[in-house]
């Protein structure tokens, strides 16, 4: 059987607005296998991009915890989850993980260099695995959409990553580029990458192993 890379056990979180409280998180509890791409489904405020911040420690979880690859991730502090985080965990988020005032191939190469893995052959490798060689000199701002996709995947993968999160990322692609995009997710996990889409697609839902699906900060 193949080993779990992530667990996250009995996640919890809360937004407060003046003596108002809203439950983001009810006790979510989710494991990933290496090699298995899941996804995330569910409405608008159900808690799907509250979750993919807590996995990649760009949030902390009031409660519960989160792990890869047995380490702990949750409840450090911010420093050091930002250390972890450039390890272990490849994000591509529907805002964008790309610096405008940096080429693609600069994007990459801090990554890179934030973990600690400065690896240029493996950057030409991306480069050309996600058909952006001509474009590598390019600043995001002169990308299409389905460079910019492909741009941030790159960023995502460049330290070789124990897991992939995307919040939303083929949700401004025509149907013909996010199949591609899942395509090349999908790519990965072949290698034991573990893969989590959070998105209303039904091709993420197709391309996925499976599928888990929120409501009201719960998995049903």
């Amino acid at each position: 059987m193949s080993p779990v890379v992530l667990e996250a056990t009995g996640l919890y979180r809360f937004y407060r607005a003046g003596e108002e409280e809203t439950a983001a998180l009810r006790g979510v509890t989710l494991r990933a296998l290496a090699g298995e791409f899941i996804g995330i489904s569910g409405p608008s405020g159900s808690g799907k991009s509250t979750l993919m911040a807590c996995l990649a420690g760009l949030d902390e979880p009031d409660g519960g915890t989160v792990r890869i690859e047995g380490t702990r991730l949750s409840h450090r502090p911010e420093g050091e989850r930002a250390a972890l985080r450039s390890r272990l965990v490849g994000v591509m988020f529907q805002s964008g993980n790309l610096i405008e005032h940096l080429t693609v191939r600069r994007n990459i190469e801090l990554a890179q260099r934030l973990a600690g893995r400065y690896d240029p052959a493996w950057q030409a490798e991306l480069l050309a695995e996600l058909r952006m060689e001509q474009r590598a000199d390019s600043r995001p701002s002169r990308l299409s959409g389905g460079e910019t996709a492909r741009a941030a995947l790159a960023v995502a993968l460049a330290t070789h990553p124990a897991v992939v999160l995307a919040d939303e990322p083929t949700g401004e692609l025509d149907a013909q580029t996010e199949r591609e995009v899942l395509d090349l997710l999908r790519d990965q996990t072949e290698q034991g990458t573990v893969v989590i889409v959070a998105s209303h697609s039904a091709a993420v839902a197709h391309a996925a192993d499976r599928t888990v699906t929120m409501l009201d900060g719960e998995i049903r």
